[in-house]
C-alpha cells in the first residue's frame, strides 16, 4: 500500500511557488525611484543636463523633476515662479543641489534651499568629482548639508529614506 499518487498536481503546485517566488524576487531587484527637485544656478545648465540623463538609467534611485529659471529673483515674475517652484518642490521626496563656483551666488538656489527645508524635505549637494567647488552657499554651511561627488550621488540617495 504506498502512497503518494497524485504526484502530478504537487509539482505544478511547486512550479507555481516556484514562478510566484521569482517574481517577487524580481520585484524587490527593482530600484525604488524617489522624485527628486534639482536646484541649480542657471550658469550650470549644460552640466545639469548631463545629471539628468544619467539618471534615466532604470537602475538609477532618482528621477529628477525641476524647473529652470533664468529670470532674476527680484523680478515682477519672481512671487508666480516662487510659487511654482514651491509646488515643484512639495511634489518631491528629496532637493540635491548641483554645487559649482556659481552656486554660491545664485539667490534662487539659496531659495529653494530654504523652501525646501521649510516643507521638511530632505537636501543633498552633489558637485562632479573632479571639480568641487571652492566654496559652498551659506545654506548648505548652516544647515550642514551633506554634499557628495557626482559619482556617489544615486548609491547615496537610495541609502536615503
Amino acid at each position: 500500500m504506498g502512497g503518494g499518487g497524485g504526484s502530478s498536481s504537487s509539482i505544478g503546485n511547486i512550479q507555481s511557488l516556484v514562478d510566484r517566488a521569482k517574481q517577487e524576487l524580481r520585484k524587490s531587484e527593482q530600484v525604488e525611484r524617489r522624485n527628486v527637485f534639482i536646484s541649480f544656478a542657471y550658469e550650470d545648465i549644460n552640466e545639469v543636463n548631463l545629471l539628468r540623463a544619467h539618471s534615466k538609467n532604470e537602475n538609477s534611485p532618482i528621477e529628477f523633476n525641476d524647473w529652470s529659471v533664468s529670470e532674476s529673483i527680484n523680478s515682477e515674475r519672481a512671487p508666480y515662479i516662487k510659487q511654482k517652484i514651491a509646488e515643484r518642490i512639495e511634489q518631491s521626496s528629496l532637493t540635491v543641489v548641483f554645487l559649482s563656483n556659481s552656486t554660491e551666488k545664485s539667490k534662487w538656489v539659496a531659495w529653494e534651499i530654504e523652501e525646501s527645508l521649510r516643507r521638511g524635505k530632505q537636501v543633498l549637494g552633489v558637485y562632479p568629482q573632479d571639480s568641487k567647488p571652492k566654496s559652498f552657499p551659506d545654506s548648505i554651511k548652516a544647515h550642514k548639508i551633506m554634499c557628495v561627488s557626482w559619482p556617489d550621488l544615486a548609491s547615496t540617495v537610495a541609502k536615503m529614506k
